[in-house]
């Protein structure tokens, strides 16, 4: 086996909501994919106020691993909120995140920490395939294709929750957005801040357990409601280049 490029250290998070039936094999796999990169690293759970048994899971969890910090939320603050929580709470050098329902393995995060290099900033990871359903991946790309036009991103997979981002990056570009749309605001505040994203493919899995939160009618308002603000405050106000940043 080859030697697996290292990082410093790394925080390794997930937002969890009604995660219990994967959320422990993800804390396992992460620990085995962070002792390959790092010889410091931490997990973080974000449990956002779960109704299944999430959160005995990870009470349970922590009594077999040192590196697990769980982070509580007794309501539902969506899965942006749940980011910004873990994303706050991180001590390590660099932040790599994916979400708690299994849809990704953490053991591709070496991809991330190869892919790093001289000119490059953070890493994103974009889906070889797809394993949903043929209307989540028309969806799905009409809403990639609609956003990237729109925002003007450059990645190629801005839906794709599997990113390795340096801490300091993530304390700088202030991220405020509540739902799904936190990785539109956050890969467009990357991108404008002249930060350089490197990508590699990863592979996409099928939901074994619990349900999407995303896809019913009223998220869909939602999130087009938080986009058309997204492209007032970004796009239009340009508000976030306004501030003095250290980049």
């Amino acid at each position: 086996m080859k030697d697996v490029k290292k990082i410093p250290s790394l925080s390794v998070i997930f937002p969890a909501y009604n995660d219990g039936g994967t959320i422990a094999s993800m804390v396992a796999t992460a620990k085995i994919a962070a002792e390959q990169v790092t010889d410091d690293f931490e997990i973080i759970v974000v449990n956002d106020a779960s109704i299944d048994y999430t959160a005995e899971v990870l009470e349970e969890m922590q009594k077999r691993y040192v590196e697990l910090r769980v982070i509580q939320h007794e309501t539902n603050r969506g899965y942006g909120g749940a980011l910004i929580s873990g994303f706050s709470a991180a001590k390590k050098d660099w932040i790599f995140y994916t979400d708690g329902d299994a849809q990704y393995n953490p053991l591709e995060l070496t991809k991330l920490v190869e892919a790093l290099s001289v000119g490059v900033d953070a890493v994103n990871g974009y889906k070889a395939g797809r394993s949903d359903s043929l209307m989540r991946i028309f969806i799905g790309r009409l809403y990639h294709h609609f956003v990237k036009l729109l925002f003007g991103i450059r990645i190629r997979d801005v839906d794709c929750d599997f990113r390795l981002i340096p801490t300091k990056v993530m304390q700088e570009i202030q991220l405020k957005s509540f739902s799904g749309s936190i990785c539109l605001e956050m890969v467009k505040k990357i991108e404008s801040a002249g930060y350089v994203f490197a990508e590699v493919p990863v592979n996409h899995y099928a939901r074994k357990y619990g349900v999407s939160q995303f896809f019913n009618f009223k998220r869909i308002l939602q999130t087009l409601n938080q986009l058309a603000h997204l492209y007032w405050t970004l796009i239009i106000k340009k508000e976030h280049l306004n501030k003095p940043h250290g980049h």
